[in-house]
């Protein structure tokens, strides 16, 4: 059974920095690509960063582009975002999510979510 667990949000200021991490089981985590979507209030889910199985390859949305990093420890079962210069408008719940295969990081790929962290960027 495939469980994803994630931390570490919470309240930021603006410009401030977060660390999520999402602790995955249940499946062999090494063989799959992994994501992070948001989900503000009031708006659809938005796709914000991938990495293949191999951590190697990422990628990101256009709005955290420079701004966030998603990295992944293959031995801890472990992928991170780390998020640095927050804005206001990455107010969101956060979501991690497990590919269909091993590159596949659209919304389409994803098989599986876990339940969500907070983040809210406010002064």
């Amino acid at each position: 059974q495939v469980q994803l667990v994630e931390s570490g949000g919470g309240l930021a200021q603006p410009g401030g920095s977060l660390r999520l991490s999402c602790a995955a089981s249940g499946f062999t985590f090494s063989s799959y690509a992994m994501s992070w979507a948001r989900q503000a209030p009031g708006k659809g889910l938005e796709w914000v960063s991938g990495i293949f199985n191999d951590g190697r390859d990422t990628y990101y949305a256009a709005s955290v582009q420079g701004r966030f990093t998603i990295s992944r420890d293959n031995a801890k079962n472990t992928v991170y975002l780390q998020m640095n210069s927050l804005k206001p408008e990455d107010t969101a719940l956060y979501l991690c999510a497990k590919s269909r295969s091993s590159y596949g990081l659209g919304l389409a790929d994803i098989t599986s979510w876990g339940q969500g962290t907070q983040v809210t960027v406010s002064s």
